[in-house]
Order: structure tokens, then sequence, then C-alpha cells
């Protein structure tokens, strides 16, 4: 029995009320939001996850990507940058490796974080492809489902799987023509896959069959998003719809086999349209958890992506998406190092707390440290802080002659001068 099967009649899951406590929310109301398809919680029955809650009157939650590409394989530093994403504080991991040994990459990632970890199984698969028959499009039906499955038994409890690429999504991307090109991997692997073998995506034409894994090892479905936008001017366009709409419907059956579902958005959008996205996104859906891959507002700040993507994240979280993948500084520049995975992180929570902001009403965290600046307590500041380590080393770093004060203003400190007449 599956947490939906559980939450339609009528039982609170241990799971459920951890979310309950840690979001401040009623038991009830998460395992009606579970019952709905409206709340996801990726598990795994083959090992011990941080319970985290996905969906509608949650707080909005982080996604870190990590994985070696073709020209880097260091296993150690993977380990290492999913270290840095829990310790900057993500709320899942998806291990993306394109090179080296998947099994181990993934393995040992596993093994050194308690976040749940997510993957995308036909990356592995194509890429088996190429490296035993020379081509992705020799990739083999079947391994698609055979390695669906054994990413499930190492642990991996949520998959983006590419499921609404059809000969008709296909048929609008050709209509229309793209800016940007084709920017998902995954997109571009089934896409080039079905145009080679003349035949319908399998993922797509069984997906019964992928339903039934998925039950089986209590895997988390996220609908991969293959047509996203790779730059603002193809956003909203009538690829990325028809793969929504097609999403949207085997979502549905998902639900209703007792398989959690998510929805993944489009990643690059310019601020106009993202409250659009977001609106039809959680309408054609019937309000699943909505995960939002960045998303950029502008193409030309390369280096500063993490930027980027922050402000699109904020306006996506507060407009309503649930669950933000995020964007670090080398996008589109590089693979990035453990350093830069840790910085996307905090930019990505920044984004997700302004949503939050705004979505949820969540304002006294900001209400204190207002407080706390008013009255100089630096110790009250550090704590309220997101990110306290990184306060703490600057200010340590320029230490003013008054400590109550700071070196921006020293003696002409506006509260301190206040203070002397009147307080608040």
């Amino acid at each position: 029995m599956g947490l939906i099967e559980d939450a339609k009649r009528g039982i609170v899951t241990e799971e459920m009320k951890i979310v309950a406590r840690q979001e401040g929310v009623s038991e009830d109301s998460v395992r009606r939001g579970v019952a709905g398809g409206h709340i996801a919680i990726p598990i795994s029955p083959y090992r011990r996850v941080k319970i985290c809650g996905i969906g509608e009157g949650l707080r909005t939650k982080v996604n870190a990507s990590i994985g070696t590409s073709t020209d880097i394989v260091d296993v150690d530093m993977e380990v290492e940058k999913a270290r840095q994403a829990e310790r900057a504080g993500a709320d899942t991991l998806m291990e993306l490796s394109t090179g080296g040994d998947f099994v181990e990459i993934r393995r040992r990632v596993i093994e050194n974080t308690s976040l749940s970890v997510g993957s995308v199984p036909l990356y592995q698969a194509f890429i088996e492809a190429a490296r035993r028959d020379g081509a992705v499009v020799n990739m083999r039906e079947d391994d698609l489902f055979r390695i669906t499955a054994e990413q499930a038994k190492i642990g991996t409890n949520f998959m983006a799987i590419h499921t609404g690429i059809n000969f008709e999504t296909i048929k609008r991307l050709k209509n229309q023509g793209r800016h940007g090109g084709l920017v998902s991997r995954g997109g571009a692997f089934m896409t080039a896959w079905m145009l080679h073998n003349e035949k319908e995506n399998p993922l797509y034409a069984e997906f019964d069959y992928l339903l039934e894994i998925l039950k089986e090892h209590e895997v988390t479905l996220s609908f991969g998003n293959g047509m996203r936008a790779g730059a603002v001017h193809d956003a909203t366009d009538r690829a990325q719809i028809q793969e929504l709409l097609i999403n949207a419907e085997l979502a549905e059956k998902a639900h209703a086999f007792g398989v959690q579902s998510i929805i993944e958005g489009p990643g690059h959008i310019p601020i106009d349209e993202i409250q659009a996205n977001v609106i039809l996104q959680k309408r054609v859906t019937n309000r699943k958890p909505f995960y939002m891959l960045g998303p950029l507002v502008t193409d030309i700040a390369p280096g500063y992506d993490d930027r980027v993507a922050a402000i699109g994240a904020a306006l996506s979280s507060s407009y309503g998406a649930d669950f933000i993948c995020y964007v670090t500084p080398a996008e589109h520049l590089a693979l990035p190092t453990p350093e830069e995975v840790y910085e996307g992180v905090i930019s990505c929570r920044i984004a997700a707390h302004v949503g939050d902001m705004i979505k949820l009403g969540k304002r006294e965290a900001d209400l204190e440290m207002g407080h706390a600046r008013r009255d100089l307590d630096w110790d009250r500041q550090f704590a309220v802080a997101l990110n306290p380590e990184c306060a703490q080393r600057i200010r340590a770093e320029r230490m003013p002659a008054d400590s109550d004060a700071c070196t921006m203003c020293g003696d002409y400190c506006a509260l301190k001068i206040v203070s002397r007449h009147f307080s608040f």
C-alpha cells in the first residue's frame, strides 16, 4: 500500500506527520494534499531519507543537481558536491551523471547524503547504447525499464522521466522551430531515437508498464520537461505546451494508479510570462506539484546565472510553484565545482524564501531580523540569517571600532543616533 492509497483511506502516515510538523500545518491537510495529488512526499523502501513534502500549502523546496560529464569524471568531487548541497540547505538532490560508472557514482552519492535523490534513467540507457553500439539511436527499449528498476533499488526515490515527448510533440517542434534549439539532453536523446527508428517514445507507449515499476519500488514520478525552452524567445511555445498537456493527462493516470507525481516546468522564461506559465501548469494538471527549472529570465549573463535564476525562482514561487531546481554560476559554461554548488543552493533558497513571503505570507523571520537590526542585536541577526556562517565571517573580517555598529556607518550609525532621543 502506497502513500496515496493510505491517504485516500484516511490514514495519516508517519511521513505525513513529519511533513505537518516541518511545515506548521495540520496532519489532515497534508493527508488531503497527498490524497488529491497536490502534495508529493518522495520516499524509498531501500533507504531512510530526510522526509520532504512538495506541493500545495508547503514551503517552496530547492533541488540541487550534480553529476559527472564525459570531460570530468571525479566521483569524490561529486560526493563533495552532495555534501555541500546538503550543507547549504538543499531539500533534495538529483544525480545526473553522464560519464563514468553510473551505478558506482550514484551508489557513492546516495551513501553520503540523507536527502531524497533523483535521477533521469534514460541518460544511462542512451549513453550505454552509445558505448555499446556506437550511437544513442541504438538504445534498446527494454533497457529504459530495466535501468529504471535498477536505479530505484539502490535508493533513487524520485525520477525525471520523459513521457510527454511523442510524435505530436515533435510535430509542434518542427512546425514552429526554435531560436535556441532543443536544450534538454533527455529531450534530444528521445527525439533523435524516435526520428531515426520511426517509433513512438516507449515511455509514452508503455506508460502502464512504467507505472507498475514505479509503484513496486515506491518511486515518485517527476514528469520530465524535454521540450523546455533554452532561450527566453522560445518560452511558452507550442512544443512546450503540447508536452505539458500530455504529461498532465498521464499524471492523472499515475495518481489513479497510486504513483505520486510532480510536473516539471520550462527553463528560460521572461518575467512577463512566469505567472502565465504557473497558472497554466497548475490549471491543466489539477494542481499537481510544480517543479520549476530555474527559470532563467535573461540569456545574457553567463557566470551570474544563479542570480538570473533567483529572480525567476522568486517570482515563480510567489505565483505558486512548489519546487525549484537551482542554477549555479557555472550554468552554460562548465561543470560546477562544489563551491559553485553551494552558492547555487544559497541563491535558490533566498529566492524560495522571497516567494514564500508572498505565496504563504511567511514573513516572521524578516520581522525578527528587522527588530534585531533595530536593536543592534548581532547575535539575533546571525541566528535569523539564512547563511549565518557567511554573515559572521564578513563582519569578523571588518570589525568596527564601535562593536555595536558596523563599518558601513561607523560613528554615524542611524540607529544609534535616533535611539538617543526615543525608542521604537
